[in-house]
């Protein structure tokens, strides 16, 4: 556990930002040592040296996001985006199925499912998600903390309906991994990106499956997804990764190399002490709300903060150094690691203007 001393050396040792950044909701700062990594992972290519160490951060990443989920390493594979996991997910399903989301849930969460022309999908509001789950749902697809607004899913009573009624559960951590403790054993399969809480860039994907894969069948295979890619680079692929790598995307070498530094940082720092420190900020900005007469979507315990009728403000915001998103008329704050009670307060003093 990182004393706050500590917690704070090490974020002003990663982080120079340049403006009041609060869109970690839409991609997080770049640490100083990710910047580092890209650098000289470029430089490999330039130069013309060889890219093993590229391959080994592939992996560093995959075992670090597996400690940060609670599974084994086994069970991860490395990819490019949500959408391309969610249409892995999709093809599974058999025609017919029907597949529960979540009403205005992030568009690479749910597509995949509608684009399949041959499923039903039912939306329902994210507050009824578990009560709606009934004997003929196949799959509950989900985003564990809402991208518009930050509201938090009740995943505990979702699994216990999805358990109830035979049907399999799909999370999607992107916005919460990095920063709200992450249980992705409890559910069957689960993804989440890189850019936002986990501080990395953009380009990789993470898919955690069951054991015996869960019915999935790796329709996007190529050389990287063979027990030996190396000897799958011709042909079809003669023998699927044993683990879940089977699902691997070809890997975006330079992101990994960063990212593997990101995840460290994260890891360094501990995934209670960011939770701890991303939500009194978001909660010291709705108490400020409170006093401005402003009252945001009720997300409680989440670090994102979104305050409907204030989005017309983000351009003028982001003129004055202060950089969040407007979503659907809602102004969106988003709170991490590298933010300070600083910032919560100039946010709050220019929107009293």
């Amino acid at each position: 556990m990182e004393t706050t001393e500590t917690f704070e050396s090490l974020v002003r040792a990663e982080f120079t930002p340049k403006s009041t950044y609060l869109n970690t909701a839409s991609n997080s700062l770049l640490p100083a040592r990710t910047v580092a990594a890209l650098h000289e992972a470029a430089l490999l290519r330039a130069e013309g040296r060889p890219l093993t160490p590229l391959f080994e951060d592939v992996e560093a990443c995959r075992a670090a996001y597996a400690r940060l989920a609670g599974v084994p390493v086994t069970r991860v594979a490395a990819g490019a985006s949500v959408a391309a996991h969610s249409g892995v997910i999709a093809a599974s399903l058999p025609a017919g199925a029907e597949v529960l989301t979540v009403e205005d849930d992030f568009t690479s969460v749910l597509n995949p499912f509608h684009v399949r022309g041959d499923l039903k999908v039912r939306t329902v509001p994210l507050e009824r998600v578990a009560e709606s789950v009934r004997p003929d749902t196949a799959l509950v697809a989900v985003s564990a903390a809402q991208s518009a607004d930050g509201r938090i899913a009740d995943l505990p009573a979702l699994r216990e309906a999805a358990r109830e009624h035979g049907a399999r559960t799909y999370v999607d951590f992107s916005q919460s991994a990095g920063w709200l403790p992450m249980d992705a054993d409890a559910y069957d399969f689960s993804a989440a990106v890189s850019f936002k809480w986990l501080l990395g860039p953009h380009g990789a994907a993470f898919l955690v499956v069951p054991e015996d894969f869960g019915g999935l069948s790796p329709v996007l295979a190529g050389w990287v997804a063979g027990e030996h890619p190396w000897d799958s680079c011709y042909g079809p692929v003669a023998e699927l990764a044993h683990s879940a790598r089977r699902f691997d995307l070809s890997h975006a070498l330079f992101t990994f190399a960063g990212l593997r530094r990101s995840l460290d940082l994260i890891e360094e720092l501990g995934v209670a002490a960011v939770h701890a420190h991303d939500v009194a900020l978001a909660d010291r900005f709705r108490a400020g709300l409170a006093t401005l007469g402003h009252a945001p979507v009720p997300a409680p315990g989440s670090a994102i903060v979104s305050v409907p009728g204030l989005g017309e403000r983000q351009p003028g915001l982001s003129r004055a150094g202060i950089e969040l998103s407007n979503r659907a008329g809602n102004l969106r704050a988003s709170f991490h690691l590298y933010n300070t009670p600083a910032d919560v307060d100039r946010l709050l003093d220019v929107l009293s203007d």
